[in-house]
């Protein structure tokens, strides 16, 4: 298979950022209670990553390694990253004033999401170049909605199952998030 193919594969399906790196598991398992919250943050998510992925590579390239000032990566991308989700929500308060509301409750979650600053230090730890960083920061970003849409509608799905007392609420999630982080470790065989 392609190359590019397989860091797209790779990064949503086999090194998903949720299920296998245990990256943004807290704002995918606290939205992941409705399933239009959850489809919101997954598209979200995915402009995120990729904008990151964008963004920090260039910010590596062109600014950290010709100043030699590499050891900065971890700082950089975080301001990197608040910053983009700083702009994307003026953005969208002056494009979609409706929908900046929807979203309002889900900006601190990723402002402080561990997936995009992970994302960013896995796609220089790969050497990946500009083209890669953003297919790795998409396929990401895809592997992230996938997962936050699967949650939500076990989630949706569990509330009108009978469960046992035990299990309602955070176990089963627990529960499903492993589950489904065993179902995605057959995709390794696709590499």
């Amino acid at each position: 298979m392609s190359g590019l193919f397989m860091i797209f594969v790779g990064a949503a399906l086999i090194h998903n950022v949720v299920l296998t790196q245990f990256l943004g598991a807290d704002s995918c398992f606290g939205v992941s209670g409705q399933v239009r919250i959850s489809v919101i943050m997954g598209g979200v998510m995915v402009a995120v990553l990729t904008l990151v992925s964008a963004l920090t590579s260039l910010l590596y390239d062109f600014v950290l390694t010709p100043l030699g000032w590499e050891f900065l990566k971890t700082a950089v991308f975080i301001l990197a990253a608040a910053v983009l989700v700083w702009g994307f929500r003026q953005a969208m308060k002056a494009r979609f004033p409706d929908a900046d509301k929807t979203l309002t409750p889900l900006y601190p979650l990723m402002v402080a999401n561990s997936a995009a600053l992970g994302v960013a230090l896995t796609n220089i730890q790969n050497g990946y170049d500009f083209g890669e960083c953003v297919l790795s920061g998409f396929g990401a970003g895809i592997g992230y909605a996938v997962v936050v849409f699967l949650l939500s509608c076990i989630r949706a799905q569990m509330r009108e199952e009978d469960a046992p007392e035990s299990l309602r609420g955070a176990p089963i999630v627990l529960l499903a998030a492993a589950l489904m982080s065993i179902a995605f470790m057959g995709f390794a065989n696709l590499s």
